[in-house]
């Protein structure tokens, strides 16, 4: 199981990549796959097999358009460890705020 951050735009499309960007990220959604976009990375979860041919389809898609493209991908692979961590990663970091608050009496 891994958890992959990735950001894929055309290098030549001009001030906005928000139309190649999207088809990008449609492709992601439609993999059934756990994702979510930010404003600078998209994330999905999986195994390596099942990740990469999506990540390859969104960059395939930004290039479409004739364009020279960047791909930025980044990787937490954790053999062995359960589904689910595209969000536990992040609610084991609010939950130390949370603690940290706590002990300190910040609200």
């Amino acid at each position: 199981m891994a958890v992959f951050a990735f950001s894929v735009a055309p290098m030549t499309a001009g001030e906005s990549v928000a139309e190649q960007v999207a088809e990008a990220v449609r492709i992601v959604r439609e993999s059934g796959l756990p994702n979510r976009t930010t404003s600078m990375f998209t994330e999905i979860e999986g195994e390596w097999d099942e990740v990469m041919p999506v990540v390859r389809r969104a960059t395939e898609a930004v290039a479409r358009g004739g364009h020279r493209v960047s791909l930025v991908l980044k990787a937490d692979i954790r053999p062995g460890a359960p589904a689910g961590q595209i969000d536990s990663k992040i609610a084991r970091v609010e939950e130390r705020l949370a603690a940290d608050q706590s002990e300190t009496g910040h609200s």
